[in-house]
C-alpha cells in the first residue's frame, strides 16, 4: 500500500522531445496532488530546455551518457547522485534497464512505471504495458501511471517553457532578417523514422502553393539530420527565395522561441509537433503510418489548434489535402487575405 504523502519525488523521462513534452500534464498533476513536495525531473541533455523553467518543477537533473554518466562508472555516478537526493518516490515514464536499475540502487522505496522486459521487475508498483496498442494518447498513458498514488485524472494541457537567451537570439535574428511574428509558416520535413516522412517533392509543391496564395515566408526547421531533406525540398521548389533554411542551425530552445512566433507549423509526426502545440501555435501533423503504437490516436498534437492528416492503406496524403486544411485554419482564425 502506497503512503498518501510524498515529500521528494523523482520523475524520469529520458527519451525524445515529444515524449518529454507529453509528460508535462502528469508533472502538473503531481504538483497539484503534492503541492509541498520537492519535484525533480531526470532528462537527457538534449531535452533539458523543455523542462527547465517549468513552474511545477523544482530541479532538473541530467543524465549525460556521453559525458559524466558515460559507461559503467557513469551509471554508478548516476545512481549515487539519485541516492544522495533521498527521493521517496520515483515515477519512471521511460522504463529502461538503466533507469529501473538506477532508481533501485538509489534506494528509492517506491518506484512506479510500466512493466516490460527491461528490468521491470525492479519496479515496486508496475503497471501492465499496453502502450503499444495505441488505444490512448501518450499523455493519457502517462497519467495512468499516477493512478497507483491515487491521482485518477487531470487535464491534458501541455507546457513548454522558453529560455531567456534563446528568446533574445531569435528576436535579434528576426530583426536582422526583417521577419515579423505571424508572417511565416514553419515546416519540419524530418522524423525519427524515414517511413514517417512525407515526400520532399510534396513539401516543395506545398511551399509553392502556400507562397503563391499567402503573403508568407517559409522557414524549414529541424536537426542536422533533417538538412538532407531540406536540400531536397530546396532543389525542387520554385520559391527558394522565400524559404529560410534553419535545419541544423538552431538549438532546441531557439526552435521553441521560433515556433512561438510562427503562424503555422506543418510537420511529419515528430517532436516539433508537440512543441508547437505546447506554445499555442496551430499545427498540422502528417501521419504516414497508422499502425498500433505509432498511430495518430497516441501521438496527435493536443489542444484546439492541433490538426492531423492520415495516409490510408491505399491513399496518400495529397498536397491539396494539406493546402485545404491550412486554408480552413486560416479562415477559422481570421488569418491572411488571399492574394
Amino acid at each position: 500500500m502506497l503512503p498518501k504523502n510524498f515529500h521528494n519525488i523523482l520523475i524520469v523521462r529520458t527519451d525524445r522531445i515529444g515524449d518529454v513534452v507529453l509528460t508535462t500534464p502528469a508533472i502538473k498533476a503531481l504538483r497539484q496532488a503534492y503541492p509541498a513536495a520537492r519535484i525533480s525531473v531526470l532528462v537527457t541533455p538534449s531535452t533539458y530546455d523543455l523542462v527547465n523553467g517549468n513552474p511545477y518543477v523544482d530541479e532538473v537533473l541530467v543524465d549525460d551518457r556521453q559525458g559524466r554518466q558515460k559507461g559503467p562508472l557513469g551509471f554508478l555516478r548516476l545512481a549515487g547522485q539519485l541516492r544522495s537526493k533521498k527521493f521517496d518516490l520515483a515515477v519512471i515514464f521511460h522504463t529502461k534497464r538503466r533507469y529501473n536499475s538506477a532508481c533501485y540502487w538509489a534506494g528509492i522505496p517506491f518506484r512506479l512505471g510500466y512493466k516490460n522486459n527491461k528490468f521491470g521487475f525492479l519496479l515496486t508498483h508496475p503497471l501492465k504495458d499496453v502502450r503499444a496498442l495505441g488505444e490512448k494518447h501518450e499523455a493519457e498513458y502517462c497519467m495512468d501511471v499516477l493512478k497507483a498514488i491515487g491521482i485518477e485524472k487531470g487535464d491534458l494541457d501541455i507546457f513548454v517553457p522558453t529560455q531567456k537567451e534563446a528568446e533574445a537570439s531569435v528576436l535579434a535574428w528576426m530583426q536582422e532578417t526583417h521577419l515579423k511574428p505571424n508572417e511565416f509558416i514553419a515546416i519540419h520535413p524530418g522524423a525519427s523514422d524515414p517511413a514517417k516522412c512525407w515526400p520532399a517533392a510534396d513539401f516543395a509543391l506545398l511551399i509553392d502553393r502556400l507562397t503563391e496564395r499567402y503573403p508568407v515566408k517559409i522557414i524549414l526547421i529541424g536537426s542536422p539530420q533533417t538538412s538532407t531533406s531540406a536540400q531536397d525540398i530546396l532543389r525542387q521548389t520554385q520559391k527558394a527565395s522565400q524559404i529560410l533554411d534553419l535545419t541544423g542551425k538552431t538549438s532546441l530552445a531557439q526552435t521553441v522561441s521560433l515556433l512561438r512566433r510562427a503562424r503555422l507549423l506543418i510537420s511529419n509526426d515528430s517532436g516539433p509537433v508537440h512543441v508547437a502545440a505546447g506554445v499555442g501555435v496551430s499545427v498540422i501533423s502528417l501521419f504516414m503510418r497508422d499502425e498500433p503504437g505509432i498511430n495518430a490516436e497516441r501521438w496527435k498534437p493536443l489542444g484546439p489548434k492541433g490538426f492531423i492528416l492520415k495516409a490510408g492503406p491505399n491513399a496518400a496524403i495529397k498536397v491539396n489535402d494539406v493546402m485545404g486544411l491550412a486554408e480552413q485554419i486560416f479562415q477559422k482564425e481570421g488569418q491572411y487575405e488571399i492574394f
